[in-house]
């Protein structure tokens, strides 16, 4: 691979501790969720970070396989929700991405989605290694 960007994340703490990017555009404390055990609210953890990271690449993989179709979309929106469970034995993530293009007739639409699924570097790296769910809202 040909790499055009490198970022890097530090971790001090693991699940109750601090992530600082090299260029400080993060630096935030991390808590695990109650649902997991944790005793604080209001502070962020790695599903949400990962949610979010998910959410933005695949939202840019879709406009970009929209540009390729020359097909013209705005404004849409992609949720991503992580999952966080027990996977036999240890634990695992499941994630379903929800898809909103607006003014686009349906059969269009899932067919830019699922272009976008098989372009989207998250997409790729979780494939076959997790479970992803693809749903058009």
């Amino acid at each position: 691979m040909n790499v055009i960007y490198k970022t890097r994340v530090e971790v001090k703490g693991g699940r109750n501790g601090h992530v600082k990017s090299d260029d400080g555009v993060i630096d935030l404390d991390v808590r695990m969720p109650k649902e997991m055990g944790g005793t604080e609210s209001g502070y962020t953890n790695p599903e949400q970070l990962f949610a979010a990271g998910y959410s933005a690449c695949f939202d840019g993989a879709l406009n970009l396989v929209a540009r390729q179709d020359r097909i013209k979309i705005k404004d849409t929106v992609v949720a991503v929700t992580v999952g966080f469970g027990e996977d036999n034995g240890g634990f695992g993530l499941s994630v379903k991405i929800e898809v909103h293009i607006p003014n686009v007739d349906k059969e269009i639409a899932e067919d830019l989605m699922n272009k976008a699924h098989q372009v989207c570097p998250y997409s790729k790296a979780t494939r076959g290694n997790i479970e992803v769910e693809l749903v058009l809202v």
